[in-house]
């Protein structure tokens, strides 16, 4: 072989190496700034990147033994590392949400959650969606005006509604065929990013509380620093901790489920993820396969007992939709607990919370 060609094959796998180290050892720095939290997202990516860097290390570095070692011991770790974030979502991890049981009628709850992108001017895919699942409760992230007024036919099965289009890509409109109580439009940390509240009542008499959220991502041309995502994500867990009562909080939270961010909520919270055990239910990007991942979510309490989940067809946004069915029974929470909070992370995330209140 020539020697160029032996030199060629070294540099690409030291630039493959390089690249699976920092995509590995970025996302456990505690910077908030935009480009190094945008690491959390394509974890995927980095453990298919890292699994071919130990070959590729082997053969790039053949004749020398002690290089090879090393470059593929460090790739091992890369994988495990991003491995381990991983498998909590595949079949291959215990269900932290148990499948539904017989229970009493009128106790279940369905809701899809699509994130449509403002641009988007296929509204009628959307409406298929939804005649598909006939959900109980449908949360629209990124209306405008056109889309709220494109959707009006909705409120003819669905005539309990909030609303609040905004032509910024953060609006949001929340229909029901559930009865709504204290529905509200808050704005919790910025004052042009909305986000909606309500407790809607089942059937059989009980209630839950509903919380849909969008806040900004991490993107230089949207924030350059996680603060106040982080914020209101958290603000919310606070408020759900009381594990009294049944909750959801859904939406499209701009922050992947195994960053440390959206950890920390679950912990704070309390509340459960019905993907672990199951799969990523991946709803971005809609349009690359090769960039996808989790940014749309459903996060319940303990209360409920998983019926379905699914992740739609497209509807011409960058965004898949969620449908999820999940029944509330009075034994769930004997069959299966929320995390918990200790006293470092909670410490932790009133600070997270008082840096973007300052």
């Amino acid at each position: 072989m020539p020697r160029w060609l032996k030199v060629a094959q070294r540099v690409l796998a030291a630039l493959l190496g390089a690249l699976v180290v920092v995509a590995s050892i970025t996302p456990a720095l505690t910077s908030n700034v935009w480009w190094i939290r945008a690491f959390d997202f394509p974890r995927m990516q980095a453990l298919v990147l890292a699994i071919v860097a130990v070959p590729a290390c082997f053969f790039a570095l053949r004749g020398q033994w002690r290089w090879r070692w090393l470059a593929a011991s460090v790739m091992g770790l890369c994988v495990a590392a991003q491995a381990t974030k991983i498998v909590p979502y595949t079949p291959l991890f215990p269900k932290q949400v148990q499948p539904a049981r017989s229970g009493e009628s009128g106790g279940e709850l369905s809701l899809l959650v699509a994130n449509v992108k403002m641009e988007n001017r296929d509204s009628a895919a959307f409406l298929e969606a939804v005649r598909s699942r006939d959900p109980d409760v449908i949360a629209v992230v990124e209306p405008d005006a056109w889309w709220q007024e494109q959707l009006e036919s909705l409120q003819a099965s669905h005539p309990h509604t909030v609303f609040a289009p905004r032509d910024n890509t953060y609006g949001m409109l929340v229909y029901s065929r559930l009865r709504l109580t204290n529905a509200r439009v808050e704005h919790i940390v910025q004052d042009d990013v909305p986000s909606i509240h309500a407790r809607a009542w089942l059937p059989n008499g009980y209630s839950v509380d509903l919380h849909f959220l969008h806040p900004r991502p991490p993107a230089p041309q949207e924030a350059t620093d996680t603060k106040e995502r982080d914020a209101e994500i958290l603000i919310v867990g606070k408020r759900v901790e009381d594990r009294s009562r049944p909750a959801i909080v859904a939406g499209d939270l701009n922050d992947v489920a195994w960053s440390s961010t959206t950890s920390l909520f679950q912990e704070i919270s309390g509340l459960l993820d019905p993907r672990i055990g199951r799969g990523m239910f991946n709803s971005y990007h809609a349009k690359h396969w090769f960039l996808r991942w989790p940014l749309d979510h459903v996060f319940h309490s303990e209360h409920f007992y998983l019926v379905a989940m699914e992740r739609l067809e497209a509807i011409g946004s960058d965004h898949f939709p969620i449908f999820i069915r999940l029944q509330l029974d009075a034994s769930a929470p004997r069959n299966q607990e929320g995390p918990e909070a200790s006293a470092e992370e909670e410490a932790t995330a009133q600070e997270m919370i008082d840096k973007a209140e300052r």
